[in-house]
């Protein structure tokens, strides 16, 4: 199974992070520092279910890698972490969630599936737009990362949820995250 986001990220949002790349580094290691939480919440949740706890483990140790790598980053230029900020982008996603265990279970592996893809393509831009060196190899292979996480979250959800329900629900989500997509404010972080 496969994707497309619905909605291409701007170029306007580019524009916005290359120009403001010291806090574009903040968000980006705050992001890599939640999903590492998301992967090690997701173990918490379903300690009955082997293969995801397997790959949830597999996950958030990568994220906790690359959070490490970001944070090398920010050292080297001098720049302190900051606080996390509230992601709106993943709050009004998961303000769509379905009710009850075996929609939620779906709803979370599909939007993480889908907040994946959408960190894949906008890593993508970033190392696009970067001259050669140690940052666009970097956000090049953080963006092969991403296209595999959100391939991974699929996956999960084809062995753990109802396969008629996995295509109908997957529309239903891309088409919430296309509007949020336009509506989100160009701002120096990953969403």
């Amino acid at each position: 199974m496969d994707f497309k986001l619905k909605q291409s990220s701007p170029q306007s949002w580019l524009e916005t992070v290359l120009g403001d790349f010291d806090q574009f580094l903040v968000d980006h290691a705050s992001c890599e520092k939640k999903a590492s939480g998301m992967a090690i919440s997701m173990i918490s949740h379903y300690p009955d279910k082997p293969i995801l706890v397997k790959a949830m483990l597999d996950l958030a140790i990568e994220e906790l890698s690359h959070f490490r790598d970001v944070m090398e980053l920010l050292i080297a230029r001098g720049l302190p972490s900051g606080a996390d900020q509230k992601d709106h982008y993943v709050n009004q996603l998961h303000k769509a969630m379905g009710q009850g265990s075996e929609a939620y279970l779906l709803d979370r592996l599909l939007i993480a599936s889908i907040v994946e893809a959408r960190g894949a393509e906008r890593f993508g831009m970033i190392a696009n737009a970067l001259p050669d060196g140690r940052l666009k190899t970097f956000y090049s292979s953080i963006t092969e990362s991403e296209n595999q996480h959100y391939q991974l979250f699929l996956s999960l959800a084809e062995q753990h949820c109802d396969p008629a329900k996995i295509s109908p629900r997957l529309a239903e989500l891309l088409d919430i995250e296309a509007n949020i997509i336009q509506l989100l404010p160009d701002r120096p972080a990953l969403h």
